[in-house]
């Protein structure tokens, strides 16, 4: 683990450094952060661009999606010159470029639980920017299980929200005290609903502030907290989620 900046790093973060929340020893902890990202679309991009230029040291890309042209209407780091090539690897060179300071790894494929197991333990907090219920519930699991901090966001239509599950707090929630995997709801997406272009911009965005906040150890995360936002009338409402004592997923885990 590096204690210094370089001269270079200093530069490039003096306006975090000029924060006391963040400072030397808050950028420091950035630096040494290994962040992983499931999900490089809407969502990803921003969250990924955002994580990368505040100077967190290793970000992991995980997408086995191609990119398209429906794509480019929100996922902001692709270009049309780059449809049909891998997203996680086109992401990674992205962020590379953005902040040559940090190590970006792609990983092209889709992963299941133990994999999605295997990348909590080797990283200190997990970003969903997913797309689909059944990665959600495996990347909760999977938290859960490693105790590893998670954020998670969700966009459609005009509606988005984020919460942070830290299940190294035994008063946190979990994904699934929220949704059961066993909901009726047919499951929506935006390639059949639509999204607005700039929600998923202002969610990313907002993962990748309570991520930072997780990381450096200030503020308050949205831990145990919803927070939903409507693009449409711009309100935005936070509420309260409780542990579910009879959750499948985090029950067994300690209450306080």
């Amino acid at each position: 683990m590096s204690s210094t900046l370089t001269d270079s790093e200093v530069a490039r973060y003096s306006r975090h450094l000029l924060l006391p929340e963040i400072d030397f020893e808050g950028q420091t902890r950035l630096k040494n952060a290994r962040i992983a990202i499931v999900g490089a679309g809407g969502l990803g991009c921003p969250a990924a661009l955002y994580l990368a230029s505040s100077g967190c040291g290793h970000l992991t890309i995980i997408d086995d999606d191609q990119i398209d042209l429906g794509n480019l209407q929100r996922q902001i780091a692709y270009r049309s010159d780059q449809i049909g090539h891998s997203k996680a690897t086109t992401l990674c060179k992205s962020l590379h470029t953005l902040n040559p300071e940090i190590h970006c790894e792609s990983i092209s494929k889709r992963l299941y639980i133990e994999e999605l197991k295997n990348i909590c333990r080797d990283h200190d907090l997990i970003l969903d920017c997913s797309d689909n219920f059944d990665t959600r519930f495996a990347i909760n699991q999977a938290c859960v299980t490693t105790q590893t901090p998670l954020v998670s966001g969700a966009a459609i239509r005009f509606h988005g929200q984020v919460s942070c599950y830290d299940p190294r707090t035994d008063t946190s929630p979990c994904y699934a005290c929220l949704y059961r995997e066993q909901a009726d709801e047919a499951e929506q997406s935006c390639s059949d609903r639509g999204i607005f272009a700039p929600l998923t911009g202002i969610v990313g965005s907002i993962q990748a502030a309570e991520a930072l906040k997780l990381i450096i150890g200030s503020g308050e995360p949205l831990v145990g907290r919803l927070l939903q936002i409507d693009a449409l009338t711009m309100n935005i409402r936070s509420s309260r989620i409780p542990r579910d004592p009879s959750c499948p997923i985090c029950a067994s885990r300690k209450n306080s």
